[in-house]
């Protein structure tokens, strides 16, 4: 069953940037992307998220980003994303002052 993504608003939001500006870039890579990517390396998920591939693999191991092995490659399906930062939003981690 499919989870329900973020709204864009709250994603501009937690971006801290315009939501038109975060329209914009989303309109830009969907036509720029391969659409029918459904797995990404850990480097190219790592820069979705906006971490370090060090802190990814740390969320591999933990088990908070679902990954799969593919011969010796570790790919990252790329609705796990989603549903990490889905996870964390509603863990109000975002919301929380540091």
């Amino acid at each position: 069953m499919p989870q329900p993504t973020l709204p864009i608003s709250q994603i501009a939001q937690l971006l801290d940037v315009p939501e038109d500006a975060l329209r914009t870039l989303m309109a830009e890579r969907r036509s720029a992307g391969d659409t029918t990517l459904v797995a990404l390396t850990v480097a190219e998920a790592a820069r979705r998220i906006g971490i370090g591939r060090t802190k990814l693999y740390e969320y591999v191991s933990s088990g908070e980003i679902a990954s799969v092995k593919i011969g010796s490659l570790r790919r990252i399906p790329s609705e796990a994303v989603n549903d990490f930062l889905a996870r964390r939003l509603s863990a109000s981690d975002f919301g929380a002052a540091a």
